[in-house]
C-alpha cells in the first residue's frame, strides 16, 4: 500500500488548440499572473532569477528549460526556502492538447489536498481558454 503522504493526482484540461501554441503561452513568465493565479500576480526577474508574489509571499520559479516535449515542470521556493517540485506538461491529443498538472499530497489533509486540487484545476481551465 502507497504511503498516503506521496499520494498524486494527475488534474487534466483538454485544449482545441495546438500543444506548441498551448507550451508557448504557458512557458512565457510574463503569462503567469494571468492565468495561475494560485501560483503567481506579479513577475519580474531579479538577479536572473523570476520572482513573483504569491499568496504564500514573495516565491522563486524556476521553469525546467524551453524543450520540444511540452514539459513545463517549475520548482517553487517559498519565503521559509522550502522547493517544491511541480510537474507540468502540455501533451499533443489529435489537433489540439492536453495540460496535464501533477498535485502531490505532501503530508496535507484530505481537505486541504482538495482545496489545492481544485485551485490548480481553476488555473488549467483559465490556461486552457487563454492559450
Amino acid at each position: 500500500m502507497a504511503d498516503m503522504k506521496t499520494e498524486s493526482r494527475h488534474l487534466s484540461v483538454f485544449v482545441d488548440r495546438p500543444a506548441a501554441e498551448v507550451y508557448r503561452y504557458a512557458a512565457d513568465p510574463a503569462h503567469l499572473p494571468e492565468w495561475a493565479e494560485g501560483l503567481a500576480t506579479d513577475v519580474s526577474i531579479e538577479d536572473g532569477r523570476l520572482v513573483a508574489d504569491s499568496p504564500m509571499g514573495r516565491i522563486e520559479i524556476a521553469f525546467a528549460p524551453p524543450n520540444p516535449f511540452g514539459v513545463l515542470d517549475h520548482e517553487v521556493t517559498t519565503p521559509d526556502g522550502t522547493v517544491t517540485l511541480n510537474p507540468m506538461r502540455i501533451l499533443p491529443a489529435g489537433e489540439g492538447c492536453e495540460i496535464v498538472f501533477t498535485v502531490r499530497r505532501r503530508g496535507r489533509s484530505d481537505a486541504e489536498l482538495e482545496e489545492d486540487a481544485k485551485a490548480v484545476l481553476a488555473d488549467l481551465h483559465r490556461l486552457a481558454r487563454l492559450s
